[in-house]
């Protein structure tokens, strides 16, 4: 099963075989696939573009071009000036909506779970975290704009649904350029779709799925005067679903409207409003016990719930923005970025904890908790890019100014709930469980958080082959409230150099930074400085097909400094508050490679391969983060066949563990050995407008942990979904 604390040294050579078994197809397939790209771009040798200079407008032709093309010609990501992804000095992945369409990716936390270099935490059923390279990623943007994501909750930004979104955008390393306070993880990007049809044009499909899934989108454009100069576009949505977890229900309803409208010749302005909205029934807190009382390892079955039937979570959130982009004759662009959002959340949760008696399933304690609060955000970005020309060469420069205000107030209720009134847990618990006596509310948190940012970048071109970008980010970042006042500016710098070898491989290196302010304080009183974190890299990428095809390998290092540690048993000015000092953090250096779109007209493929060694002071970093992986997923049109495509995919990850307490009171560790995951598409076009298509995710039934501790939690078994959709 590969979730027990001890692996036997068969199967350890067992999986061993099979990773080598799996790396060496792999390479195998990578090696054809390049050996194809090459051939084919010998045909096709005029494959770069040196600079693409052009409006915002450019995005939505450029990227439209392959219509079910797994990479995009042009992105914005890391820099905000408008390059093929080849020009771009970082690792970057674009999720393209027809991936997502493909391996029925309706959730960006879907998203990310399957996008490389990229690892997830399930804590439980509704809480959810991500990981790059090591370091826990809290970068999260809507249209650039950046909005901050608690794990805690995830505020129903991670559950966002993706059938509003073009595209995701993920650029791995610290992007400080960009975001401003972060972690030295990577940034996520969400690129909403837009009115872009001048047409009525729409599509409507039905889902049924395991577990009673069932799930409704409507996506609907049309021109709203005589010209198509005015177009609005509609995308609303209902799911309805159970689990294999017993007991649990979730309902959510979203619903996404924009408006888009060409002013002038060169001026377009957007409106949108964004509504998503989940109720949950009978969700879980954690998970089940890892022991028993006498210290044997727990086995329960997968559908086995331990929420109370008085716990709820319910999840709203609101989005109002607003985008004006004006493209001046000279090449020259200007883009104001507006958002405000709201979100709230009120749940009911039940934790248990300790360790049952084997025998009579007695012995579990627990805790309620009530919780309620609310998030508003108010961000504005805008920036200006284009060319100009110095020394006789034409470079580029973006600039731009940034703000962001951020309130937060959350209230919590309490209530202890006796080993008594738990009674027997096993398989066969159902959830009743009286309502406890709950405490007053308190308010645990009342905090505003303001970002002002000020950014620049230029990207000169040194010779024909040769490129540089260098940029730097000013941040005064603030919060004031409950958790203390504290102000801290920071200067991040960007620099990254392209070398174009011939039409297809370039050569890049770069340097990036960010930082992430800490509440810590010293025996003085003072705050730490900022965690900052430094991001170095080198690579090599290429391009064929005119851009369709892509390839990254990527080496890099990682260091993350300023980490606040306890100090002992000293305190702040001799208050019970516990001192800390700023230490030397950790390292993360590793390598990836992704290859991505166009094999050849009829197949597309996604393959990223990452590993890398994250350390700091104490050993392993972030040990329950898997330090080697692979995805892969594609999709093939039948030649003989041009109705039918059928695709599918596989990933791996080496073994992770966690320590833990015991129920000697020991630390012992948990591990979740490494372990494949399988999943198959197909998709049947009926007529020109009825499509028919259906996923299998767990080819295999694989059982395993998503989260691995003192409790553990199953990661979804063996399901299916078929999709109905009408076009037109």
């Amino acid at each position: 099963m590969g979730c027990f604390n001890r692996v036997p040294r068969s199967a350890q050579r067992s999986s061993a075989r099979a990773s080598r078994f799996l790396f060496s197809s792999l390479a195998a397939m990578i090696h054809l696939a390049l050996a194809s790209g090459s051939a084919v771009a010998a045909e096709n040798t005029n494959t770069q573009d040196v600079m693409v200079v052009d409006g915002a407008s450019s995005d939505v032709s450029d990227n439209t071009q392959g219509q079910h093309d797994y990479s995009v010609k042009t992105t914005r990501a890391g820099t905000k000036m408008l390059l093929t992804p080849r020009d771009v000095p970082q690792s970057v992945s674009v999720i393209t909506e027809q991936r997502m369409q493909d391996q029925n990716l309706e959730t960006v936390g879907d998203v990310l779970a399957n996008t490389t270099g990229i690892s997830a935490n399930i804590f439980d059923s509704e809480r959810s975290s991500y990981f790059s390279r090591g370091f826990y990623i809290n970068n999260y943007t809507f249209d650039d704009i950046p909005t901050s994501v608690s794990d805690e909750w995830n505020f129903g930004d991670a559950g966002d649904d993706t059938a509003i979104y073009d595209r995701i955008e993920v650029v791995r390393g610290a992007t400080g350029l960009m975001t401003g306070a972060g972690n030295p993880a990577a940034s996520v990007n969400m690129v909403r779709k837009h009115a872009d049809s001048r047409e009525f044009t729409g599509n409507v499909g039905a889902t049924y799925g395991s577990w009673n899934k069932q799930r409704y989108v409507a996506d609907l454009s049309a021109p709203l005067n005589d010209t198509g100069s005015v177009r609005g576009r509609i995308i609303a949505g209902y799911q309805d679903q159970d689990s294999w977890l017993d007991r649990y229900h979730k309902r959510k309803k979203f619903f996404y409207g924009v408006v888009d409208a060409d002013i002038t010749d060169n001026t377009t302005v957007s409106l949108g409003y964004d509504y998503q909205q989940s109720t949950t029934r009978n969700p879980t807190w954690g998970g089940l016990p890892t022991w028993y009382s006498n210290g044997v390892k727990t086995h329960y079955d997968r559908s086995t719930n331990p929420s109370a039937d008085w716990a709820h979570y319910y999840l709203e959130s609101r989005k109002v923005f607003a985008d004006l982009t004006h493209e001046f004759d000279n090449g020259w662009s200007l883009r104001m970025n507006g958002t405000h959002a709201e979100a709230s959340f009120d749940s009911k949760l039940l934790y248990s904890f300790g360790f049952p008696d084997q025998s009579t399933g007695e012995g579990l304690s627990g805790y309620g908790s009530l919780d309620r609060g609310k998030r508003r955000l108010d961000s504005v970005d805008t920036y200006t890019t284009g060319p100009f020309t110095l020394l006789g060469r034409q470079h580029e420069l973006v600039a731009g100014l940034s703000y962001s205000r951020q309130t937060n107030r959350y209230y919590s209720a309490g209530a202890d709930i006796d080993t008594a009134d738990i009674g027997v847990f096993d398989n066969n618990w159902n959830g009743s469980l009286a309502e406890p006596a709950w405490s007053d509310w308190t308010l645990t948190s009342d905090d505003i958080v303001r970002q002002k940012s000020a950014y620049t970048a230029a990207r000169f071109s040194l010779a024909d082959p040769l490129s540089l970008i260098v940029g730097a980010r000013y941040t005064q970042w603030s919060t004031h409230g409950s958790s203390g006042d504290m102000s801290k500016n920071n200067i991040t710098p960007y620099a990254g150099l392209v070398y174009d070898i011939n039409d297809i491989w370039s050569a890049y290196a770069s340097y990036t930074s960010i930082f992430q302010p800490q509440t810590y304080r010293d025996q003085k009183g003072s705050y730490l400085s900022p965690v900052t974190g430094k991001s170095y890299e080198t690579g090599l990428k290429s391009a064929w097909l005119d851009g369709r095809l892509t390839a990254t390998v990527a080496v890099f290092r990682i260091e993350q400094d300023n980490v606040g540690q306890a100090d002992g048993d000293n305190h702040v000015n001799g208050s019970s508050e516990q001192a800390y000092y700023a230490a030397k953090g950790a390292v993360s250096k590793g390598a990836e490679f992704e290859l991505n779109g166009a094999v050849t007209d009829n197949l597309q493929m996604t393959f990223g391969a990452t590993r890398y060694v994250a350390r700091d002071s104490t050993g392993r970093f972030n040990s329950n983060m898997p330090q080697t992986q692979f995805k892969l997923f594609s999709r093939y049109q039948l030649p003989m066949l041009r109705d039918l495509t059928v695709g599918g995919g596989l990933t791996w990850q080496n073994r992770t563990y966690q320590d833990a307490s015991g129920p000697d009171g020991e630390t012992t560790r948990v591990h979740q050995g490494s372990y494949p995951l399988a999943n198959l598409f197909a998709r049947y076009q009926v007529t020109k407008q009825l499509a028919v298509q259906a996923n299998i995710e767990n080819l295999f039934d694989r059982e395993y942990y998503s989260w691995a501790s003192d409790y553990v939690v199953y990661g979804e078994p063996r399901n299916y979904s078929v999709n109905v959709s009408w076009a037109f």
